[in-house]
């Protein structure tokens, strides 16, 4: 008889090797959030060595016992898991403070002296990472000044770079940025990262797809009648104005973070799952994709949010927020579809859809099959039945449902719909981890699958540099507005409707 639930017992993690991880950034949000916890919940979880060290740069004045002290109110605040008493002393003596310009070139030549001794010290054997929490402009600065230092250079031991996005504003600046970094870093050294790849659900993707024998066979323009893909975000944009006006919804979340789902969505088989076959894929759907040139932008719909209601709270409108141009042309909500013109996807159109301000938090893909060749069930009998969907919930409430048909209860022949229901915490009994987390550790343990590789970013902004170009200039492409507190403009709706579907709500 089984006494626990197999479901909830995972493979042991890899125990990360020795290692110096050093910050860039070290006092900034994403510091302070995001990878400071989730170095901790490493080390809780014992996947951290006792031969490790976390160097914290920046430009502040400050000491290690500074650095502890914040990091500790950091983790404190941010942490999913509450500090330990007993194990913080141990993984404070990580800690150390460096404070330096980035953008001085003759700081990096002490850094590294420093570096060597603290190889020495904390026994992490010369390997090291090297982690840009940065703003996007010291990105250039920081790589060039590394490899002047011989800090790139791998002897016996790794070198190993991580760059948060934005990868560059189009196609342009992207190629121009990953010229600079492997001009420095050879290509299998840099690690791009996008934490939506770290999410456990997304990574589920591949396994829901190419681990179960009952999708594959139906993962096709045979079966699929079309795939909607969702990030929806009832928030505005807090604080973030001046990224935001530079950014927008497009380059923001659509020319990335979705992109991502749509290329896991849409790849094909690959050969294994080591790091360059997977990617290989990717790089193949997203250059099956038809780019978005002028014939494409009436399938593209750009919009702003104006005033409205939240959850029983008046918002203000996009133009309204401090910092933000009163005759702003920044988008805050995307639509748009896609055509994958490959073997597997050809005529089944891929719909986006990004936006802030709307009714819920979500972030989903669905998959709507098509309806079976003939329709046996009429208004007489209940109602024409709905499409069969498959829906990958990626957050919140992780976890995959089906939608079907089933008979109602009674003598009749009655369609009913209903639902099957897989949800991550209840099956395996615990939220899933930080993103981060899972990130961190595959770049200390060399594992580069869920990192973007340079075509791969290429790839991406290709299918949207001509939006990006004119977005401000074609009429096809101007501002609809939208109240807060609703699923974006009405031409938004037009984008399916005209084509007979509509978006899930």
């Amino acid at each position: 008889m089984l006494t626990t639930n197999p479901l909830r017992a995972g493979p042991a993690e890899r125990l990360a090797p020795p290692a110096t991880f050093a910050i860039f950034g070290a006092t900034g949000d994403l510091a302070q959030r995001k990878l400071l916890p989730a170095l901790y919940n490493l080390y809780l979880d014992g996947l951290l060595p006792e031969a490790f060290a976390l160097v914290g740069i920046g430009r502040r004045p400050g000491s290690d016992e500074h650095y502890r002290e914040a990091t500790l109110q950091a983790i404190q605040q941010f942490s999913r898991r509450a500090v330990d008493p007993a194990r913080w002393p141990r993984f404070a003596r990580f800690l150390h403070y460096w404070q330096m310009d980035p953008s001085d070139g003759t700081a990096y030549e002490q850094l590294a002296r420093w570096l060597a001794i603290l190889d020495v010290s904390a026994e992490t054997q010369g390997n090291r990472v090297f982690y840009l929490a940065t703003p996007p402009s010291l990105f250039p600065v920081i790589v060039r000044h590394l490899g002047a230092a011989g800090l790139a250079e791998e002897r016996g031991a790794f070198a190993r770079l991580v760059i948060e996005k934005p990868f560059g504003h189009d196609l342009a600046s992207a190629r121009e940025l990953n010229a600079v970094v492997n001009a420095v870093f050879a290509e299998h050294q840099v690690y791009r990262i996008d934490h939506y790849l770290g999410k456990e659900t997304v990574q589920n993707i591949l396994v829901f797809r190419f681990g179960n024998g009952i999708i594959e066979p139906i993962w096709n323009r045979r079966y699929v009648d079309h795939c909607q893909i969702t990030v929806a975000e009832s928030s505005g944009i807090g604080s973030r104005a001046g990224f935001y006006e530079e950014t927008g919804a497009l380059r923001d979340v659509v020319a990335n973070h979705m992109m991502q789902l749509v290329a896991l969505v849409g790849m094909e088989p690959p050969l294994d799952l080591q790091a360059d076959s997977v990617r290989d894929e990717k790089v193949k759907l997203l250059r099956a994709i038809q780019p978005l040139g002028p014939a494409q932008f009436t399938n593209v719909v750009r919009g702003q949010y104006t005033a409205g209601w939240i959850g029983g709270e008046w918002v203000p409108g996009y133009r309204e927020e401090p910092g933000v141009a009163p005759d702003s042309q920044t988008e805050t909500f995307v639509a748009l579809k896609l055509l994958v013109e490959n073997w597997r996807w050809a005529g089944v159109p891929f719909y986006l859809r990004h936006g802030k301000r709307l009714p819920r938090r979500v972030t989903e893909i669905a998959i709507q099959f098509k309806e079976p060749p003939r329709q046996f069930f009429s208004e007489a009998d209940g109602g024409r039945p709905p499409p069969n969907v498959l829906v990958l919930r990626i957050q919140p409430d992780e976890g995959i449902s089906l939608r079907f048909v089933a008979k109602g209860p009674g003598p009749a022949l009655t369609p009913r719909e209903v639902t099957m229901d897989f949800r991550y915490a209840t099956s395996f009994d615990r939220d899933p981890p930080e993103a981060y987390e899972r990130l961190l550790l595959d770049c200390l343990n060399g594992d580069s699958t869920l990192f973007a590789r340079r075509d791969e970013i290429e790839a991406m902004w290709a299918i949207f540099d001509q939006v990006l170009h004119h977005q401000r200039e074609d009429p096809a492409l101007a501002l609809h507005f939208y109240p807060a507190g609703t699923w974006g403009p009405a031409e938004a709706d037009h984008l399916l409707q005209r084509e007979g579907r509509a978006w899930r709500t």
